[in-house]
């Protein structure tokens, strides 16, 4: 089984009969990690669907494969890609990093100037997270929108989040900031900018050096 084998598309209308599995899924895969997710109901799901703010993936013989929607907070400012899950009968295929590659290309093209950001505590998400440029970051970096963190009422960690005043917990806050990107990119350009300044400073000046010792050669 690889890649190739499936179907990954913004989820619509016509996948709305596969939320009730994805949700029972979604569940049942927190309580044999011990950890929590904020519950989400089969009519919330199939909604995400109807907005066009979801990503569905399929084998080729029609069964679900795997699913993450998009959350947004703070009016718009701040994304989070959610409910990450993967079909256990279809894992280890390759699908999380496909699935996340797809919602965060998705997330930056309706939220463009949008901070995306996540709490995991899978260091598989994680790794994946960084590669699409995601950073760790503290808790005081991400949104403080009350109905976000009212989604974490549903964790085992709850507590432990609540006692150290929702500064940290057991997940790891990662953030993808655009405007942070793009400052870099352009450091990087300029950078790279100065350099071939310089190296062209320094091409002139050999050869006006060489000019100038082959017209006191021939002289």
């Amino acid at each position: 089984m690889t890649i190739q084998d499936f179907d990954i598309q913004v989820a619509t209308a016509q996948h709305a009969d596969f939320a009730p599995m994805i949700c029972d899924e979604m569940a049942e895969s927190a309580k044999a990690r011990g950890t929590g997710i904020a519950q989400r109901s089969p009519e919330y799901v199939a909604n995400k669907m109807l907005e066009g703010k979801a990503v569905i993936a399929l084998h080729k013989d029609g069964t679900w494969a795997g699913f993450c929607y998009i959350e947004t907070w703070s009016h718009g400012d701040f994304v989070a890609n959610s409910g990450l899950i993967v079909n256990p009968i279809y894992r280890k295929a390759g699908l999380a990093k496909a699935i996340k590659q797809k919602i965060f290309a998705l997330s930056r093209e309706k939220y463009p100037e949008a901070k995306i950001f996540g709490l995991t505590t899978g260091l598989a998400v994680m790794k994946i997270n960084s590669e699409l440029g995601y950073e760790p970051v503290t808790y005081s970096e991400l949104t403080q929108d009350e109905n976000f963190w009212k989604g974490c009422t549903s964790c085992v960690n709850f507590d432990i989040l609540t006692a150290k005043g929702r500064k940290n917990c057991m997940c790891t806050a990662m953030l993808f900031d655009p405007a942070e990107v793009q400052k870099q990119y352009e450091e990087k350009m300029q950078k790279i900018t100065h350099k071939a300044t310089l190296l062209e400073r320094i091409e002139a000046a050999i050869k006006k050096r060489l000019e100038h010792v082959m017209a006191f050669d021939f002289n």
